[in-house]
Protein backbone atom coordinates (compact mmCIF):
# COMPACT_ATOMS: atom_id res chain seq x y z
CA UNK A 1 0.00 0.00 0.00
CA UNK A 2 1.49 3.54 -0.82
CA UNK A 3 1.08 6.90 0.76
CA UNK A 4 -2.45 7.46 1.20
CA UNK A 5 -2.60 11.26 -0.28
CA UNK A 6 -4.68 12.61 -3.31
CA UNK A 7 -4.07 15.56 -5.35
CA UNK A 8 -6.75 17.98 -6.53
CA UNK A 9 -7.72 16.13 -9.66
CA UNK A 10 -6.88 12.79 -7.83
CA UNK A 11 -9.71 13.98 -5.42
CA UNK A 12 -12.00 14.82 -8.23
CA UNK A 13 -11.37 11.53 -9.76
CA UNK A 14 -12.10 9.76 -6.61
CA UNK A 15 -15.33 11.55 -6.01
CA UNK A 16 -16.35 10.51 -9.16
CA UNK A 17 -15.79 6.80 -7.94
CA UNK A 18 -17.35 7.25 -4.41
CA UNK A 19 -20.15 8.82 -5.75
CA UNK A 20 -21.16 6.24 -8.48
CA UNK A 21 -19.52 2.68 -6.69
CA UNK A 22 -19.54 0.01 -7.47
CA UNK A 23 -18.90 1.42 -11.24
CA UNK A 24 -17.40 -0.21 -14.52
CA UNK A 25 -14.37 1.17 -15.75
CA UNK A 26 -15.96 1.89 -18.80
CA UNK A 27 -18.47 4.04 -17.73
CA UNK A 28 -15.73 5.69 -15.28
CA UNK A 29 -13.61 6.03 -18.77
CA UNK A 30 -16.42 7.83 -20.44
CA UNK A 31 -16.96 9.79 -17.10
CA UNK A 32 -13.33 10.94 -17.08
CA UNK A 33 -13.10 12.01 -21.03
CA UNK A 34 -16.71 13.63 -20.48
CA UNK A 35 -15.44 15.58 -16.62
CA UNK A 36 -11.66 15.74 -17.50
CA UNK A 37 -10.94 15.30 -20.95
CA UNK A 38 -8.70 12.35 -20.53
CA UNK A 39 -7.93 9.69 -22.67
CA UNK A 40 -8.60 5.81 -21.52
CA UNK A 41 -4.88 5.41 -20.62
CA UNK A 42 -5.10 8.49 -18.06
CA UNK A 43 -8.15 7.12 -16.42
CA UNK A 44 -6.43 3.54 -16.09
CA UNK A 45 -3.13 5.37 -14.63
CA UNK A 46 -4.83 7.40 -12.18
CA UNK A 47 -7.17 4.24 -11.39
CA UNK A 48 -4.09 2.01 -10.77
CA UNK A 49 -2.18 4.32 -8.70
CA UNK A 50 -5.28 5.11 -6.03
CA UNK A 51 -5.84 1.33 -6.27
CA UNK A 52 -1.66 1.02 -5.25
CA UNK A 53 -2.50 3.50 -2.22
CA UNK A 54 -4.81 1.53 -0.96
CA UNK A 55 -8.03 3.64 -1.72
CA UNK A 56 -10.47 1.79 -4.41
CA UNK A 57 -9.51 -1.89 -5.84
CA UNK A 58 -10.53 -3.26 -9.68
CA UNK A 59 -11.78 -6.12 -9.55
CA UNK A 60 -12.57 -7.99 -13.23
CA UNK A 61 -13.67 -3.95 -14.37
CA UNK A 62 -16.02 -3.23 -11.54
CA UNK A 63 -14.24 -0.55 -9.13
CA UNK A 64 -15.01 -0.34 -5.45
CA UNK A 65 -13.87 1.72 -2.66
CA UNK A 66 -11.78 0.21 0.04
CA UNK A 67 -12.03 3.17 1.80
CA UNK A 68 -15.29 5.53 2.28
CA UNK A 69 -14.64 9.11 1.40
CA UNK A 70 -15.31 9.63 4.77
CA UNK A 71 -12.69 6.89 5.84
CA UNK A 72 -9.91 8.63 3.97
CA UNK A 73 -10.81 11.94 4.88
CA UNK A 74 -10.47 11.04 8.70
CA UNK A 75 -6.67 9.60 7.94
CA UNK A 76 -5.99 12.55 6.26
CA UNK A 77 -6.86 14.84 9.08
CA UNK A 78 -5.39 12.76 11.68
CA UNK A 79 -2.04 12.26 9.58
CA UNK A 80 -2.06 16.14 9.54
CA UNK A 81 -2.67 16.66 13.03
CA UNK A 82 -0.20 14.15 14.11
CA UNK A 83 2.77 15.41 12.04
CA UNK A 84 2.05 19.48 12.50
CA UNK A 85 0.74 19.83 15.91
CA UNK A 86 2.40 16.42 17.56
CA UNK A 87 -0.96 15.01 17.70
CA UNK A 88 -2.95 17.83 19.80
CA UNK A 89 -6.51 18.28 18.73
CA UNK A 90 -6.28 21.61 21.01
CA UNK A 91 -2.80 22.86 19.40
CA UNK A 92 -5.16 22.19 15.91
CA UNK A 93 -8.23 23.80 17.32
CA UNK A 94 -5.42 27.11 18.57
CA UNK A 95 -4.10 27.48 15.87
CA UNK A 96 -7.18 27.61 13.65
CA UNK A 97 -8.90 29.81 15.47
CA UNK A 98 -6.24 32.25 15.92
CA UNK A 99 -6.94 33.17 12.24
CA UNK A 100 -10.57 32.23 11.64
CA UNK A 101 -13.29 33.37 14.19
CA UNK A 102 -16.34 30.09 14.74
CA UNK A 103 -19.38 30.91 14.03
CA UNK A 104 -22.27 29.93 17.14
CA UNK A 105 -23.62 27.28 15.10
CA UNK A 106 -19.76 25.76 14.95
CA UNK A 107 -18.96 26.37 18.63
CA UNK A 108 -22.65 24.37 19.42
CA UNK A 109 -21.85 21.68 17.01
CA UNK A 110 -18.13 21.13 18.54
CA UNK A 111 -19.65 20.91 22.04
CA UNK A 112 -22.50 19.04 20.57
CA UNK A 113 -19.50 16.36 19.61
CA UNK A 114 -17.64 16.79 22.74
CA UNK A 115 -20.43 16.23 24.53
CA UNK A 116 -21.12 12.84 22.79
CA UNK A 117 -17.97 11.69 22.79
CA UNK A 118 -18.02 11.70 26.60
CA UNK A 119 -21.22 9.94 27.11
Amino acid sequence: MGEMQMGAVESRFADIVWQREPISTSELVKLCEDEFKWKKTTTYTVLKRLCEKGIFENNKGTVTSLLSREEFYARQSEKFVDETFGGSLPAFLAAFTHRKNLSEDEINEIERMIKDYKG
